[in-house]
């Protein structure tokens, strides 16, 4: 495996925990519809969290979170109004980012909620 599919693979590893640690139930990992794949689906309470989980080894060319495009966004809008319909869901909807990064030797974990849409 590629050095950044291992980290990406790390990344999910250490957001899946991070988000256990405080409170969610992950409901789902890499769930994929159509050419959308959904990183992480966690509940919390009343809240669907969709989580996009970005994790980088340097800053040196911009934060995590600035790697979620537009195009992404289209896709997992699209990917979660059917993990809606098929699971018979009735939470509200919530739209996170994990941005990770390397510092040293340790990871840095920011969880930005809300991060791109709202609905």
């Amino acid at each position: 495996m590629a050095e950044h599919n291992e980290l990406g693979k790390l990344g999910e590893e250490l957001a899946i925990a991070f988000l256990e640690k405080n409170g969610y139930r992950i409901r789902e990992a890499n769930w994929v519809f159509q050419k959308a794949e959904i990183d992480i689906i966690a509940q919390k309470e009343n809240i669907l969290a969709i989580v996009e989980v970005k994790t980088r080894s340097t800053l040196d060319f911009g934060l995590p979170q600035d790697f979620v495009k537009p195009k992404k966004i289209q896709l997992l809008v699209k990917a979660v109004n059917e993990y809606v319909v098929i699971n018979d869901l009735d939470l509200e909807i919530r739209f996170d980012i994990i941005a990770i990064n390397k510092e040293g030797k340790q990871f840095v974990i920011e969880h930005l909620e809300d991060a791109f849409y709202h609905f």
